[in-house]
């Protein structure tokens, strides 16, 4: 990462190779419950101007890994903010950044069930 301890829009998106309409939409606020749809994903001037620290970088970039699997969408948004929320629950806990072993194992099973749906429902088209 640059070391600028802050970085804008452009420049994430271009270092985590995510489209910015995507980062401005998961760090909007849902009009159902008008709380944000990720929480923490940016840090915002008082003239709504997005920047992004280094723990706003980390958890985009697990998001975009929870979300995608190279160019394969894998999972809903609701989904990935539990997942993200569960695990900075574990890392305030525990104090440090870790993964999560279970949760980990879970995704990989998840995967592998919505690929071979995937490939049923090639199959019967």
């Amino acid at each position: 990462m640059l070391n600028k301890k802050y970085l804008n829009i452009s420049e994430v998106s271009k270092m985590l190779q995510i489209e910015e309409h995507k980062i401005r939409y998961w760090d909007s606020i849902d009009p159902k419950t008008k709380k944000y749809r990720i929480e923490g994903i940016s840090t915002k001037s008082k003239g709504g101007t997005r920047y992004f620290n280094r723990e706003n970088i980390r958890k985009l970039q697990q998001l975009k890994n929870i979300l995608y699997d190279g160019n394969s969408h894998n999972y809903s948004i609701k989904l990935a903010q539990k997942l993200l929320y569960s695990n900075s629950k574990s890392n305030i806990k525990n104090n440090q950044i870790q993964v999560n072993n279970r949760n980990l194992n879970n995704l990989k099973k998840i995967e592998q069930i919505l690929n071979k749906m995937r490939i049923l429902l090639k199959n019967n088209n």
